[in-house]
């Protein structure tokens, strides 16, 4: 039976903060996600739940790491699993933090640790880990096959360069013409391929960085194993999950993108599906096989173009509460700029719901609005400060309901503000 002043002060104890470049922090909520796991999982919601305030960053993931463990540790199944990661301007997060690398995280041995602490005791569920470099400029695939080659689970890891898989005459990679061509799908593809040649029965994708702690990954696995669902999403947007993240200081006209988006991808976000970019996603093999079989894309929109191929095929998409941790100073976007990014997201987006059969009424007008009215990501900046009257009191549920501002409400809007 659960002591309650033990479990409180395990919870008051528990750190505030969590630094995703400090090795003793992922040692500390290792430590409190190990005894949580003595506790049932009903007490510790309700001891949370009585903490004054917000309880402490640290308990919150400990609670969800504990829960994938004790998932792990009792459901002994013969499964074997590929995580894939894409690497691209990750020389830094690679590495240890340092006076000249403060922004260092680690990252291939945090994740390996990671991995070994969850599955220790899981013999019977095979992993491997795959470092796919993504025609980084700065050699991340080197880097990694350096830190693999030194470390105790070293063999765990396959470093993949994705130019030497290309060019490409038949398969998946055949329509990308090199590795600077590839804007992170590539790579993905590319690891997801060798897991399902080494035999991976599921494939799990993340990012190169700690923003995920892979102990969670019986979060995953569990409605793969005992519900055979096929594609296993983690949501930021699930009530259960914990969210840090450094919002960019994004302007009111975001409402504006977010409404473009949901419309037109209105087959994936009436179901429910809001956050369709965390990198924390399960994809049984036989099915990915398909799915990448012909990429509507090969930039970082391919989340969109893997639920929505999934959707065609009649696939019931399970949704698991995570943990979240933004790490923010090293990423890509802040060299592509927030815009670039919702370029691609927008127009890839589109392609997707072309190419799978999804664009019929709202959708398809809001498609046509994002292909002919927006040009690149100028628009996109053009509108961000701005916001038409019938979207000023919008709330996020609203977002991608037509009757709230339709499509041709809103190419009407963009033509008096980018043609006039």
């Amino acid at each position: 039976m659960t002591d309650p002043n033990s479990l409180r002060s395990l919870i008051s104890g528990a750190r505030q903060n969590f630094d995703l470049t400090r090795p003793e922090d992922q040692q500390s909520v290792r430590r409190l996600a190990e005894a949580f796991e003595g506790h049932p999982e009903a007490d510790l919601s309700a001891a949370l739940s009585q903490v004054d305030g917000a309880p402490p960053l640290e308990a919150s993931i400990a609670v969800l790491l504990a829960r994938s463990r004790r998932w792990l540790r009792n459901h002994p199944i013969e499964t074997n699993v590929g995580i894939v990661f894409a690497m691209w301007g990750e020389q830094n997060r690679l590495l240890p933090a340092s006076p000249d690398n403060p922004n260092g995280e680690n990252s291939l041995v945090t994740k390996l640790e990671q991995l070994d602490w969850a599955l220790r005791d899981s013999p019977g569920i095979e992993w491997t880990l795959y470092a796919v470099d993504d025609g980084c400029p700065h050699e991340s695939g080197r880097i990694a096959s350096e830190i693999a080659a030194t470390h105790p689970l070293g063999e765990k890891v396959r470093v993949i360069d994705l130019s030497e898989a290309l060019p490409a005459d038949s398969g998946p990679l055949a329509n990308l013409k090199s590795a600077n061509d590839s804007r992170k799908a590539g790579a993905i593809i590319l690891g997801a391929m060798r897991a399902i040649e080494d035999g991976a029965k599921a494939v799990v994708y993340t990012d190169a960085d700690n923003s995920v702690h892979l102990g969670q990954l019986g979060l995953l696995l569990k409605p793969f194993a005992e519900e055979g669902r096929q594609v296993v999403l983690g949501s930021r947007k699930h009530e259960e999950s914990v969210l840090v993240k450094d919002s960019a200081r994004w302007g009111i006209g975001i409402a504006i993108l977010r409404h473009m988006q949901r419309m037109a991808g209105a087959a994936i976000f009436s179901r429910g599906i809001l956050d369709t970019q965390a990198a924390f996603k399960l994809y049984e093999s036989g099915l990915l096989e398909q799915i990448i079989e012909s990429p509507t894309v090969y930039d970082f929109s391919f989340d969109t173009d893997w639920i929505l191929a999934a959707l065609a095929k009649g696939v019931d998409i399970e949704q698991t509460p995570f943990a979240f941790i933004d790490s923010f100073a090293e990423s890509a976007s802040i060299t592509q700029g927030p815009m670039t990014t919702w370029e691609t997201l927008l127009f890839g987006l589109a392609k997707a719901v072309r190419r799978h059969g999804f664009a019929t009424g709202s959708s398809a007008d809001m498609v046509d609005v994002i292909e002919n009215e927006i040009r690149d990501y100028k628009d996109l900046e053009a509108i961000i400060n701005l916001l038409p009257p019938e979207l000023e009191s919008a709330k996020d549920a609203d977002f991608g309901n037509p009757e709230l501002m339709s499509p041709d409400a809103l190419r009407q809007w963009l033509r008096s503000v980018l043609r006039a």
